[in-house]
Formats: structure tokens, sequence, C-alpha cells
């Protein structure tokens, strides 16, 4: 059974590399970029010459587009910041030789936050979907925390997919702005509304939810620093909505 891995990038060049590097034994590659301003798509084709550059119209609808254009009877879809193991590789092509009824299997997914891997704050293990048959799953639309809506049996994988989630505070700051921004537009389109003091109460349940009840606590300083930045996302997410929504 063939393997085709699919990665939507943008402006990754510090990261696409390892992650590429982790399933350079996979039979086919498909890489969708939206117009990196970096050698992203240049280190991109160093591992395969399936590489597009295209518009960015969503997560959900860019993850449509290179699973479109995979070929492989299985599909294994990484973000950028991710690597497959040697220990999950070994999992994935056992799955594929002997799936049983399964159309898709997830994987626990171990993130690092500025340097060190979380185990608390709901961070661990972090299930997620991502290898599937090819014609049994699609993305969501959604502009941003797209899922794969899988028609089948989902079963599950032991092996964690590693992600390098926020390598230093700048990076933070970056991705709160972005995905705040995209959170808030697909919110405003889907009719939702805000106020400025429902934008502090769900940033202050947030963070009490990471830190103390998901016992972000237990991992240090990077455990705390984790609960402010989910308290920024949230308040930043909903601040935004309530701007959308409230001009004339």
């Amino acid at each position: 059974m063939r393997l085709s891995v699919i990665v939507i990038t943008k402006d990754e060049a510090g990261s696409i590399r390892p992650c590429l590097e982790s399933v350079s034994w996979a039979d086919e590659i498909v890489v969708v970029d939206s117009g990196s301003s970096d050698d992203t798509a240049a280190i991109c084709r160093e591992y395969t010459d399936k590489v597009t550059v295209t518009d960015w119209p969503g997560f959900g609808p860019q993850k449509n587009r290179a699973l479109d254009a995979a070929r492989g009877e299985w599909v294994l879809s990484l973000d950028a910041d991710e690597r497959v193991s040697p220990e999950l590789r070994a999992e994935i092509e056992a799955a594929m030789a002997d799936p049983g009824a399964a159309a898709a299997f997830r994987m626990p997914r171990s993130s690092s936050y500025c340097g060190r891997f979380m185990r608390h704050g709901g961070w661990w293990p972090d299930y997620v979907t991502r290898l599937f048959r090819r014609g049994r799953a699609r993305f969501s639309d959604d502009l941003v925390h797209e899922r794969l809506v899988v028609d089948g049996e989902v079963d599950s994988l032991s092996s964690p997919l590693l992600h390098e989630a926020f390598r230093d505070p700048e990076e933070v700051l970056q991705k709160v702005n972005a995905y705040s921004s995209a959170g808030a537009r697909m919110m405003a389109q889907r009719g939702r509304k805000a106020t400025l003091a429902g934008a502090v109460a769900r940033g202050l349940w947030s963070f009490l939810r990471s830190y103390v009840l998901r016992a972000g606590f237990l991992d240090g300083r990077e455990g705390f620093m984790l609960a402010v930045s989910n308290a920024e996302g949230t308040y930043y997410r909903y601040l935004k909505l309530m701007l959308l929504t409230d001009k004339p």
C-alpha cells in the first residue's frame, strides 16, 4: 500500500526540513505552499517534485487541495512543525499493512512549548487523526482549527507524533495574533457575537482551565507561560470578533 504525506506551508524554512526528513521514506510527499517569502518552497523541492505554490483559502480548504493531489492509498497529514519518530513510522507501516476495519488512525501528539515537552495543561496526549485511507476522509472547510471528517471507524496508534509547537515567545505572539484573527473571522461568518466583558471572562476561564483544572502548574514555568498564551489567544479572538461585528 502506497503512502502519501501531505503538508501545507507558509514561511516554514526553519521547520520544514526536519519534518520532511522524518517522512523521506514515504512513497510520495505533496506540499502546498501559500506564497512563502523565504526558502520554504526551494527546501521542499529537495524532497519532492510535487510542490504547488498557490493562494491561502484557510487551513481546511488548503489541506483539501493537498489531499486532492495525493495518489497513495493511504494519506498522512502533517504540519510543518511536526515530525514522525522511527517508532511512529513502524506503527504507521504496520497499520497500513493490516488496518482491519479502520478507515483512519489517530495518534497522541507530544508538543513542545519554548523548548519543553508539555505533559499537562490539556496538551497531552492530545490525540489527532492524521493517517487515513484516501477517499474515506476530508478536512472541514474551517479557516482555522480544521478537523478531519472520517467516513468509517477510527483506530488508535500509541507512538506520539512530535510537535514543535512554539519555539520562543516571538513565535507565540505571532501565532496568537494569526490564529485569533482567523478564529474571529470564522465565528463572525457563523453569526457569533462578543462583548468586552465576555472576552475578558473567556480569557480568564481559559487560563484557569489550563493552569489549574488541567494541572498546567505541574509543567513549571512553561506551564504558566502556556496558560497565559491560551488566555491571550482566547481574549484576543473574542475581542477581534467584537470589533468585527460592531462595525456598521
